[in-house]
Parts: structure tokens; C-alpha cells; sequence
């Protein structure tokens, strides 16, 4: 059963027999659960969820579809989405893992005992018209749903990077373009200096800028602006020049696979990356946490739904993939006009949305706005939810 190939582990999740595998630890490592997510969802699914804690307009059976997120399906049903754990343990037997959700399963509501038990299928009307708790198996007709949209995340996985100094001070450079032009587009042809025997793909990086806390300003780490991919044509070489005194140098010919932007002389390589979308689900912080938001990704100043934000915490400060923190607009100072003394006020900070952690480095982390009822900007707050 562990040496199953990974096309049958959907079916056999959908059959209850899945659970050898959860506990591999190869699948341990593709579909992670913290102990902490695990405990709450065993919990409550000894006797389900007080139907109190349900969303007000909970529907008794949602289809998964594609393009849904777990996010969103626990919004769906639950009052907080970030609850999911719940949301998953109403019934462990069925589904063993969040992440082996997939579009076609119909997932509905048995309230029958008086507390929400979520279950697989759709409910079958037995011959006294009672509902039974058989499942009518779906087909499975595509690929496990994901935690948040990735259409959105997907490009800051492997393109966003964070350094702890300019490391790319000596990384290979652009030193001159296809018929001397000022920018790149794609397809066109780059010169580059420098050792890029390491690969073929390369990231091309805008020279890297300090990320500083709001709070103490202190410089928390550089972050390289993502331009575009290249690809390596042609290796540099040095050669006997042809007045034959000396040598001269021949850079390297790459080719411009894509751009953000257009790429200019003077731009920075590394190497490309493995593409990470190894799952993760949303889950609160296991305590209190206090966290400002550093800027906004890209040239805005203010960043609103599905918008990219840093923060000033990270992996040093216990900031995990997949937290959901709440989001707060930081008050404004008033003065008080009633009385002649016109004292300085701080107003108190505003709740306005959510966000959801997705790439942590050491002292920064990167989070997609999930929902803000207003523009959040440097200097905003984010706590635990």
C-alpha cells in the first residue's frame, strides 16, 4: 500500500483507505499536519461542531469545484475560516487529510445528533425516507485543491527573495544587450559576465533593496526585485585577441525568456529554483504574536484583497507557512477639541481583514491580503487571530 502510485491516492482517500499512507513518511512529507492541527481535529470530531459555530448561512452541501480553496470551503461553513482544523475533524474517517479535497466530492452537513458533522458523498434517502449516512462515491475528475488561490501566489514561491546582505554584489551581471539597446524585451539577447556554469535557467533580479522595520528601522533583510528569466545560449570564453598581444574576454549569450519588467545593463543572475508548492493549510499561531507590515509588494503604496505584503517577523520569530493573522489599521493621532488643554490622542487600531502567511524567510515573511475592508499601508499591525 506505501508504494502505490501517487495517481491512486485520491481514490483511495475517497474509499476510507488512505490512512496507512497518512502516516508514511513519505506522505508525511507531501501533505503536512501539525500535531497541534491533528489534536484539535480528533477532538472535535468525537462528537462534531456545536451547530452555534456554524457560518449564518452554512449551506447543507457544498460540490467541490475547480478554482475553490480549503480557505474558502471553511468559510463556507465555518464562522472563521483560519478554523479549519475543525471544519476537517467533523469527520476524520472520510477525510483524513484536508489536502485530498478535490473537485467533483460533495461535502454536506449531518445535524441529525444535533451538532454538525461534515461527511463525504451525498446523503442517500433509505426506504423510511431517513437520511443514511452511506456515501455515494464521486468521481474524482482533478487535482487536490489548494489552501488560497495560486494563481496569485504561485510566481512569489520561487521569484521572491529576501537576502540577509547584498548578496549580489558578485552575482553575474548584464553587461551589454542585443545591439546595444538601453532595455530588453523578450526574446532578445543579453551579454553576461560572471561564472554561470552552475545552470541553464537563471532568475534575473533589479539590484536588491533594504526592507526596514517600520517601528525601529532597522534593516531586516535586501529584497531582489524579480525582472524575468533568462536562458544560457552560449558560454563566455577568453580568447587570443586579433591583434594577438593579449586576450579578450566574449561574455555569455542568453536569451530573455519572460519579463516582469523590461531588463536593463547592470541587472543581476541566480540561479532558478525548484518550484515549491508543497500544500499548506491555513492554522492560527500557537500563541500571541505582534507583527507590522513593511511594505507593499511592487511600487504601491497601499495594498488591498489578493495584494502581496511584507512583514517585520519570520522564521526567527516563529512565523510559520500557512498562519492567518488578522489585520488591523493603525489608529490615527487626534487632537481633542473640546477643552482648551487640546490634548494629543492615539485612536484605537481597526480590524479590517486578514492575511495569510505564504513565504517566510529569516526576519521577513510575505503574506497575500485574503480580505481588507479598507487600504492597509507600512506601518499597519497584524496579531494573531
Amino acid at each position: 500500500m506505501s508504494r502505490s502510485s501517487p495517481r491512486l491516492l485520491p481514490l483511495l482517500c475517497a474509499l476510507g483507505l488512505c490512512g496507512a499512507l497518512a502516516s508514511s513518511p513519505a506522505s508525511a512529507t507531501n501533505y503536512p499536519v501539525t500535531d497541534g492541527q491533528r489534536s484539535t481535529a480528533q477532538k472535535v470530531a468525537q462528537a462534531g461542531v456545536p451547530l452555534s459555530e456554524l457560518a449564518p448561512n452554512a449551506p447543507d452541501s457544498h460540490t467541490v469545484k475547480r478554482g475553490d480553496t480549503l480557505w474558502a470551503i471553511s468559510k463556507i461553513f465555518l464562522r472563521s475560516p483560519w478554523r479549519w482544523p475543525e471544519l476537517w475533524g467533523m469527520n476524520l474517517e472520510q477525510i483524513r487529510n484536508p489536502h485530498l479535497i478535490y473537485p467533483g466530492q460533495v461535502l454536506w452537513l449531518d445535524k441529525s445528533s444535533g451538532r454538525a458533522v461534515l461527511r463525504v458523498g451525498r446523503p442517500v434517502e433509505s426506504q423510511d425516507a431517513r437520511l443514511s449516512p452511506r456515501v455515494r462515491p464521486e468521481p474524482l475528475r482533478d487535482s487536490a485543491i489548494g489552501s488560497v488561490p495560486m494563481s496569485v501566489i504561485g510566481p512569489f514561491l520561487t521569484e521572491s527573495v529576501v537576502l540577509e546582505a547584498d548578496a549580489l554584489v558578485d552575482a553575474p551581471r548584464i553587461v551589454a544587450t542585443q545591439e546595444g539597446r538601453v532595455l530588453l524585451s523578450r526574446g532578445e539577447t543579453a551579454y553576461v559576465r560572471g561564472d554561470v556554469s552552475q545552470a541553464r535557467t537563471w532568475q534575473l533580479y533589479r539590484e536588491p533593496k533594504p526592507l526596514t522595520d517600520p517601528l525601529t528601522g532597522d534593516v531586516l533583510g535586501f529584497e531582489a526585485r524579480h525582472v524575468g528569466v533568462l536562458e544560457q545560449v552560449r558560454a563566455g570564453e577568453s580568447r587570443p585577441s586579433a591583434d594577438g598581444k593579449g586576450t579578450e574576454l566574449v561574455p555569455a549569450t542568453f536569451s530573455v525568456l519572460s519579463l516582469r519588467e523590461e531588463a536593463n545593463v547592470g541587472d543581476r543572475l541566480a540561479p532558478q529554483p525548484p518550484r515549491d508548492f508543497e500544500p499548506y493549510a491555513p492554522h492560527a499561531p500557537a500563541g500571541t504574536l505582534s507583527a507590522r507590515i513593511v511594505a507593499v509588494h511592487g511600487d504601491g503604496l497601499n495594498a488591498g484583497q489578493n495584494q502581496i505584503i511584507s512583514i517585520n517577523r519570520g522564521a526567527k520569530d516563529g512565523m510559520e507557512r500557512g498562519h492567518v493573522l488578522a489585520l488591523w489599521r493603525a489608529g490615527q493621532t487626534a487632537i481633542d477639541t473640546t477643552t482648551g488643554d487640546r490634548a494629543v490622542m492615539r485612536l484605537p487600531d481597526t480590524r479590517v481583514g486578514e492575511i495569510f502567511v505564504f513565504r517566510v524567510f529569516d526576519r521577513v515573511s510575505y503574506a497575500l491580503v485574503l480580505q481588507s475592508n479598507t487600504a492597509v499601508s507600512r506601518g499597519d499591525l497584524v496579531t494573531q487571530p
